[in-house]
């Protein structure tokens, strides 16, 4: 194709062709200062021309000389804005128009958006030394930002990102801030958030009764927590509720009133080197708290420095912490408080509280004290949580940060996919082409609380993205409130995706891997193709099916799920199934705290087969264990008896040799996979009174060579070479590790979570894969 040109002088007198070029360019690139560094780039250049966003991201036109235009266009792609992310690139040549000057446009809304969403970024190095700086207009302002920092995602109502669309359009900029808004040599350059004291957002403090009580919220904050007070912080995305995490009376109050018994609390500190003081930080560790994202961060406790107060963690070998990403959250410390308990602001279980009104509402009798301001949190998101494993970070919980930051697919997803999630740990997602977008973290759907939410989030993601699916993936179990939702929807095919293809397919898509694959698959509870309750298991399968090569022999529930909170029920029923008497079984029972005649009921119950569905299911087993070795009587948390399991047997890693021989080593490792002989082993440990922390390692490592071993089996049988890891009790690192590396020894490939949680947080990719997977093939109509 012919192109219109034009040539002009070079400075060394030979002719140089004027072009001009039109780009587009797709990926996170609204709202991270991409349109005023294509802007500064362009006028380095010498280039006239356009940028804009629109529905697709960003859409330039340039035009200069050959050479001019070809050097904008490298530089375009090899140094852009530090939180833009390119994933496309399209360049044409159109005739030159012969403008005067490089412009930055209003936005266009012509089409359906495609563009990706940044997520919420913490608070950048520049906007913290204006704020700490008395001479600046924004000393101490606690909502300073700029392109390279500060909210996105948790304030956009609509794409493009641009102040109309966010809840910073009640805010008319004043004339500082709209002269550093239109100056494209300043920092907040088309910054859509900025503002400052004159024309902002602000604080202020309320009492109990809602009642404005200070001229000075943040210091008449910090005495209140200082004295011991629960104190509920508006921040970023939602409410958290405060105190002094040294101070272990607080602490116990915030839990009574916030009906959290036992489960840990999120942690802030100030900075790295407080971090260091509470915990052991590896390079890793040091560099995930530190990145932009601000997860909250699993560290080992350090048992030779400073204690935060017991009630913070109990039982646990580590803590969760996160470094200051708001400003607000580094003007909280002033020297006199060295860590902060943040945890969300919400009674267990339900949503994190987000409005002023709801606040003060949800939060009565909970919080003494209400920081707030008048930024409107459009989305609900808690924090991120991650792991590092195997020297690598790993999502626990993927929310602030992180979302709305989509997934990238080794497949091309056609037509769109709403995929809806499980029921615990619920999140969802939207996926088309070669990308998913997953929600934050909704939560746990038995709640009405959280099921408006997870409503909420569906009707909001699909119009933040101009999406329309073209079919529903739910899961497979009939009861779950996600998939009864999913059915409910009129004329869009639903597929019902089996739980742990789900795992295995989640885990290959954040891998890049559409291949067959072996999964081992471990967690609590999935509804299995037979109607029993499924949970460990080792899978053979790629997106569009899967064969259940082993699995661990299924054992009563006695009373149902009922059994999954009191992991005593599950301990009776594998000594029950492990061939122990009742007298034997009540000779233990002591040790549990339970009457000997509630055993004996509960193993007349597994006799007679009444309310004792069967499960597979390795979270189970360890809560069996857990019971066993009088460790965990009550899960007043989901995993509470796994985990305490885990932090039983230590944080050095586990060794072959301290393995017990089992069942499966001896043979072909298919089929159903007998835990008799662990069962026999920790008792025996327990009359002969080992150690605790030697039983806890034994059984670690003995489970793991079962499904090492028929892990093998499949890969024998089966030629594949790669072994994918995923299910909750992935979650558990020693585990985890120990698997990982034993398979690698093997020449074998291991596929771990990265990008998603192992928990059902991840289930969703899965569903958008298989869905996806099973509809090209024609299975669905």
């Amino acid at each position: 194709m012919s192109t219109p040109a034009d040539t002009s002088m070079t400075a060394l007198g030979q002719k140089s062709t004027r072009i001009r070029r039109r780009i587009r360019i797709g990926g996170t690139v609204q709202g991270v200062g991409f349109r005023p560094f294509v802007y500064r780039l362009a006028q380095e250049s010498g280039l006239t021309g356009l940028v804009r966003n629109d529905e697709s991201g960003v859409y330039i036109e340039v035009e200069g000389a050959r050479e001019a235009v070809t050097s904008f266009e490298s530089h375009l792609t090899a140094s852009p804005p530090p939180l833009a992310s390119i994933d496309s690139v399209v360049t044409e040549s159109i005739p030159i128009a012969n403008d005067l000057h490089f412009s930055i446009e209003h936005t266009r809304r012509d089409h359906d958006a495609v563009t990706q969403i940044s997520p919420d970024i913490a608070v950048c190095d520049d906007c913290l030394r204006e704020m700490n700086d008395s001479s600046d207009r924004r000393f101490r302002y606690p909502f300073i930002n700029c392109t390279n920092c500060g909210p996105r995602y948790t304030i956009i109502d609509k794409i493009p990102y641009d102040r109309p669309y966010t809840s910073m359009k009640i805010f008319p900029m004043c004339a500082a801030c709209e002269k550093e808004y239109h100056d494209p040599s300043d920092r907040r350059f088309h910054a859509q958030p900025v503002s400052c004291p004159e024309c902002g957002p602000r604080l202020w403090l309320r009492d109990g009764q809602g009642e404005r009580i200070s001229d000075n919220p943040i210091g008449d904050t910090i005495d209140c927590i200082v004295n011991g007070a629960v104190v509920a912080i508006r921040g970023l995305g939602g409410f958290h509720l405060a105190v002094d995490a040294c101070n272990d009376d607080a602490v116990r109050r915030l839990r009574a009133r916030k009906a959290r018994e036992d489960k840990p609390l999120a942690l802030l500190m100030p900075d790295l080197e407080t971090a260091r003081r509470f915990c052991a930080i590896s390079d890793i560790e040091a560099g995930t708290l530190t990145n932009p994202r601000r997860p909250i961060v699993l560290l080992r406790k350090r048992l030779d420095g400073a204690q935060v107060a017991p009630s913070v963690a109990p039982d646990n070998n580590y803590l969760g912490v996160m470094l200051p990403y708001t400003p607000l959250h580094h003007l909280l410390f002033d020297g006199r408080v060295h860590a902060l308990v943040m945890t969300s602001a919400n009674i267990s279980d339900e949503p994190i509280a987000i409005g002023n009104a709801e606040a003060l509402a949800r939060l009565a009798g909970i919080a003494d004290l209400f920081l707030m301001h008048d930024r409107e949190i459009l989305q609900r998101c808690d924090d991120s949580i991650v792991r590092v494993t195997r020297g690598t970070p790993a999502l626990i919980r993927r929310s602030r940060g992180y979302v709305p930051s989509p997934v990238p697919m080794p497949i091309s997803i056609e037509p769109p996919v709403l995929a809806c999630g499980a029921d615990l740990k619920n999140t969802i997602a939207l996926a088309r082409e070669r990308g998913a977008v997953l929600s934050q973290h909704i939560g746990d759907l038995d709640n009405p609380a959280a099921l408006d939410f997870f409503r909420e989030t569906i009707a909001h993601l699909q119009a933040l993205l101009q999406f329309t699916p073209g079919m529903i993936a739910c899961d497979l179990h009939p009861d779950y409130q996600s998939s009864r939702w999913a059915r409910a929807q009129n004329r869009i095919p639903v597929i019902e995706v089996q739980h742990h293809h789900a795992h295995l397919a989640s885990v290959m898509a954040e891998n890049g891997v559409a291949d067959p694959t072996i999964g081992i698959i471990l967690d609590g509870t999935g509804y299995g193709l037979d109607g029993t309750t499924w949970g460990g298991e080792v899978l053979v399968g790629d997106f569009h099916s899967f064969d259940r090569h082993a699995w661990l022999t299924p054992v009563p529930m006695p009373g149902g799920d009922t059994a999954a909170r009191q992991p005593w029920r599950m301990a009776v029923s594998y000594l029950a199934h492990s061939g122990f008497s009742l007298e034997d079984i009540t000779a233990l029972s002591p040790a549990w705290s339970i009457e000997p005649e509630t055993v004996a009921h509960v193993v007349a119950m597994i006799e007679r087969s009444v309310n004792t569905p069967l499960s597979s299911g390795c979270g189970r087993l360890f809560d069996a264990v857990a019971a066993i070795l009088g460790i965990c009587m009550q899960n007043t948390f989901e995993a509470r008896a796994p985990i305490a399991l885990e932090m039983a047997a230590g944080t050095d890693p586990l060794l072959q040799s301290e393995f017990a021989s089992c069942s499966t080593s001896r043979n072909e490792g298919r089929g159903p996979v007998s835990c008799i002989d662990l069962i026999h082993d920790v008792v025996d440990g327990v009359r002969r009174r080992e150690s605790t922390r030697r039983l806890a390692r034994r059984f670690h490592v003995g489970l793991a060579e079962k499904v090492i071993a028929c892990a093998i089996s499949a890969a024998h049988t089966t030629g594949i070479n790669r072994v994918a890891l995923s299910g909750g009790v992935f979650q558990n690192r020693l585990l985890q590790e120990y698997v990982a590396g034993r398979l690698i020894d093997r020449n074998l490939e291991v596929l771990t979570h990265r990008l998603v949680p192992a928990n059902d947080g991840g289930i969703a990719l899965g569903q958008v894969a298989v869905a996806n997977a099973r509809y090209t093939s024609a299975e669905v109509t």
